[in-house]
């Protein structure tokens, strides 16, 4: 039997693949300009809730994550509890710029820069 480029292991052609990464490239097109409106909320839901989606896509369509069994499923979300329980112990710590034991000179240096510009400035 010929191969025709049409048979993947999940059933779908070359042009399914070819239509997802296009949607991922246009959500990255979107993540990239939403920062440059200067809105910070808009900042927030491009880049990181359109990186969340298109994370998701590639573990449904690539890694074929959407055809497998249900406990894969529980798998994957187990595995994103524990990095968001992670992730909330030791985001207190890392993202000051001063601690017991350390110190952030580089956070302080742009802390010390953003004050003196004053609170109109552009950052």
């Amino acid at each position: 039997m010929a191969h025709s480029g049409e048979g993947h292991d999940s059933g779908h052609g070359a042009s399914y693949y070819v239509k997802i990464w296009a949607l991922l490239l246009v959500l990255l097109v979107v993540s990239v300009l939403g920062p440059e409106l200067g809105h910070p909320i808009v900042t927030l839901v491009t880049a990181f809730g359109i990186a969340v989606v298109k994370a998701l896509m590639v573990a449904a369509y690539f890694m074929h994550l959407n055809v497998e069994k249900k406990y894969i499923h529980y798998m994957l979300y187990t595995m994103l509890i524990f990095m968001g329980v992670f992730y909330a112990g030791v985001a207190t710590d890392i993202m000051r710029p001063e601690g017991r034991n350390w110190e952030n000179i580089e956070a302080k240096r742009i802390i010390e820069a953003d004050q003196s510009k004053g609170p109109h400035a552009p950052h």
